[in-house]
């Protein structure tokens, strides 16, 4: 049965998601990762769209964030996308959809239409030879290897998590954005190095999140870190639906006059420093030195950049 359309007097952030990949696409994205991760920015929200278009859940066009992560605590190939979307969606009446009672997808159904896009997705791009094939991805140029891959993916469940974050929109906001500009490994997390060995710190989410050390040789460490670089130019952080930047105005001040919101105020706020910007976003003072964490550290000199000698 549909679920009856609802004014509401305000909105908010109502599902923090996270759509994963299986660990089978590895190797494939190693060799393509600006063709993979397209593909799974437009599974997850193509999904997410169409369920917000479904009257069954609200009926309109919802608003969503979407961040790509491509590692664990490990440094691991963990590849996967955050979601932050809005708790409702505007109709084409103009009024604001709440979700019921705080529900807004149902997380099975979501992981079942997220696999069957992404396989038809990956189904044509083999098909159509669009990868490139090499090593141990070689076998997969023919068609009963690719038949065998979708297959194998097809059998189990993919992992997609959902819940609604109760401590507000801003606490995710603030969450999220630690990590919108920062790489696989931050400096915090290295114990110590030498020319063979890097130590550093991870949670075991498998261990009640569990702080522990893993030494990895220093070849291993750089193999692992640089799964995580992304092509050049490829946007990691992108907006759909009442966000995308196609309608982006026109839909937000459709949204807020139905939620009776207030505009922006659209005085400029002054320019945010380097040193505050990060202290705000990632609570790390940058200029505090990395050995001691003790002292402060100052600028003495500004070295010009010189040009190289030609080899």
């Amino acid at each position: 049965m549909a679920a009856p359309a609802r004014r509401a007097p305000g909105t908010k952030v109502e599902l923090a998601d996270m759509f994963t990949l299986p660990h089978e696409l590895n190797a494939l994205a190693q060799g393509n990762p600006r063709v993979l991760y397209a593909m799974l920015f437009a599974a997850a929200s193509e999904t997410l769209i169409g369920f917000g278009a479904n009257p069954r859940w609200l009926g309109g066009e919802i608003a969503a964030t979407l961040v790509l992560h491509t590692w664990g605590q490990t440094l691991s190939q963990h590849l996967h996308v955050h979601a932050l979307v809005a708790g409702g969606a505007l109709s084409n009446a103009g009024d604001w959809i709440r979700a019921r009672r705080g529900f807004l997808f149902p997380v099975k159904a979501l992981s079942v239409v997220f696999r069957g896009k992404f396989l038809a997705t990956l189904g044509e791009a083999l098909t159509c030879a669009r990868f490139t094939l090499l090593g141990g991805t070689a076998a997969l140029g023919e068609p009963r290897a690719q038949r065998t891959l979708l297959a194998n993916l097809r059998k189990h469940p993919w992992v997609v998590y959902a819940k609604r974050p109760f401590a507000g929109p801003e606490q995710v906001l603030e969450y999220l954005g630690r990590y919108t500009h920062r790489t696989a490994i931050s400096n915090e997390r290295l114990v110590a190095f030498d020319a063979n060995s890097v130590r550093f710190r991870y949670k075991d989410y498998a261990h009640a999140e569990r702080r522990k050390t893993m030494a990895l040789d220093a070849e291993e460490f750089l193999r692992r870190f640089t799964l995580h670089v992304l092509p050049r130019g490829f946007n990691r952080i992108r907006h759909y639906g009442l966000l995308a930047n196609r309608n982006k105005r026109a839909l937000l001040a459709s949204a807020r006059a139905a939620l009776g919101a207030d505009a922006p105020a659209s005085t400029a706020a002054p320019t945010e420093s380097v040193i505050a910007f990060w202290q705000r976003i990632a609570h790390l003072d940058i200029q505090r030195c990395p050995q001691c964490h003790l002292g402060t550290l100052r600028v003495v000199a500004v070295l010009a950049p010189q040009p190289h000698p030609p080899p």
